[in-house]
């Protein structure tokens, strides 16, 4: 019988936790005196809401508010501040952050954990390219401040200092698949299942009857193209079809595609970013049609906050980004597990 793990606050653990711990909290740091010095404010973003977001496959964490009279109401812990965020730029403010925990469910693993950190900013009235420059900003000084020059992850390194690649989901696909995603798109933003389906089966991949476009497109980055992202130089994987970024605003060049990218070290997915969709009423029925979509996959729904889609609807024009802080400190840090770089891991990992 396998011996039980030692507990987090075990002491001979916490003395191998601490130095990555205490290079956490200089990170941090670092990057609020970041932030501040280019005139963003930080901001707390309520941890409980009416909306956790809806997006489909993310999984919130659920409970209720009572109220003096008894009377109860549910509310969830978020799974991001942006909603906040949003309405604070409707508000006035007009670069802000937030760095804070964040909730999601059913996730927890090596790079996953259900109560983590993120860095959240915002630029209202700039361009979504003006986050790719920040994102390598944040990268070299996370690892200036840990003294490294490289980034790692298992037996994968990175430059920090390095140009970024800056690579098209279109450009991945055909790359490292063998696949033209855009024949499978159309100019309106619908989809083309079976036309996936035949190049994905032609690529070696597993389809299944019921797979939808989504989860075929889901496959084939997983399995095909993240594993080579992020190899010696960071990589921004941009340009994300319509139908794969509920909240982002569609490319002004081709329709078919969006304003957001993802950037990427080690293999490891760091952060997330749009050019924001401002559009209410078309984000209400994105909202929908993930939340249709979250029900034929796990018979659950979350509400929709129409204060936010309020918000939305006088919000300026803007860009974001959501970047995982523990994933970060984890790059900068070498350290082999994401609960290495958490000060107090929630209880019942195995780690």
């Amino acid at each position: 019988m396998t011996a039980a793990p030692s507990p987090w606050w075990a002491p001979h653990r916490h003395a191998d936790r601490r130095p990555l711990l205490i290079l956490r909290n200089r990170i941090a740091h670092a990057l609020r005196g970041h932030f501040a010095t280019r005139d963003f404010v930080e901001v707390e973003a309520a941890c409980l809401q009416v909306s956790p977001g809806n997006e489909a496959h993310l999984s919130a964490f659920a409970t209720e508010a009572i109220g003096g009279d008894g009377m109860r109401a549910p509310l969830y812990l978020h799974t991001s501040p942006e909603f906040a965020c949003k309405k604070l730029l409707a508000a006035g403010e007009s670069r802000l952050f937030s760095l804070g925990h964040v909730f999601r469910n059913r996730e927890r693993g090596l790079l996953h954990h259900p109560e983590f950190t993120m860095l959240e900013w915002y630029r209202a009235g700039e361009p979504y390219a003006v986050l790719m420059a920040d994102c390598v900003d944040l990268l070299r000084l996370a690892a200036e401040t840990a003294a490294t020059a490289r980034l790692r992850h298992r037996d994968r390194t990175c430059d920090p200092f390095a140009d970024p690649e800056r690579l098209t989901l279109s450009d991945a696909f055909d790359r490292h698949a063998g696949i033209d995603l855009l024949a499978t798109l159309s100019r309106d933003g619908a989809t083309d299942r079976d036309g996936l389906a035949a190049a994905v089966a032609q690529a070696g991949l597993r389809v299944a009857a019921d797979d939808t476009w989504a989860d075929l497109f889901s496959r084939v980055l997983v399995a095909r193209i993240e594993p080579h992202l992020g190899h010696g130089r960071p990589t921004i994987l941009c340009e994300y079809p319509v139908s794969e970024a509920a909240l982002a605003r569609p490319s002004a060049d081709d329709p078919r595609v969006s304003e957001r990218f993802e950037l990427y070290a080690c293999g490891v997915e760091l952060a997330n970013a749009f050019g924001e969709l401002t559009d209410a009423a078309e984000q209400g029925r994105r909202f929908a049609c993930e939340m249709a979509e979250k029900h034929r996959v796990y018979g659950e729904t979350y509400p929709i906050d129409d204060d936010f889609l309020d918000a939305l609807a006088v919000m300026p024009e803007a860009s974001g980004c959501a970047l995982g802080f523990d994933r970060l400190v984890m790059l900068a840090t070498g350290a082999p597990h994401i609960e290495d770089v958490i000060w107090t891991p929630v209880a019942g990992g195995t780690r």
